[in-house]
């Protein structure tokens, strides 16, 4: 955390915003404000294949559990890169 609590951006998080957008209303889901619990059990269900992909599957491969749980905490608390 940085100085006065402000938890910073996690490193990976800013590459989300790429694909997923700020607003729900297309076919890739907002991040900011989704459960931790929710974005980690996506991640490691795309990462064992357990949930269908078209490239999520190989972006989650690039992340430890550690850094899944930082972004997904991250994106819960409503921030946006």
């Amino acid at each position: 955390m940085s100085p006065g609590g402000a938890q910073s951006i996690p490193p990976g998080a800013v590459a989300c915003s790429g694909c997923h957008p700020p607003s729900a209303g297309g076919a890739i889901p907002p991040l900011a404000g989704m459960s931790s619990e929710a974005i980690t059990a996506s991640m490691l269900a795309f990462r064992t294949g357990a949930r269908p992909a078209t490239v999520m599957d190989r972006i989650s491969k690039g992340f430890s559990d550690q850094e899944v749980r930082a972004i997904a905490d991250w994106f819960a608390l409503g921030k946006l890169p």
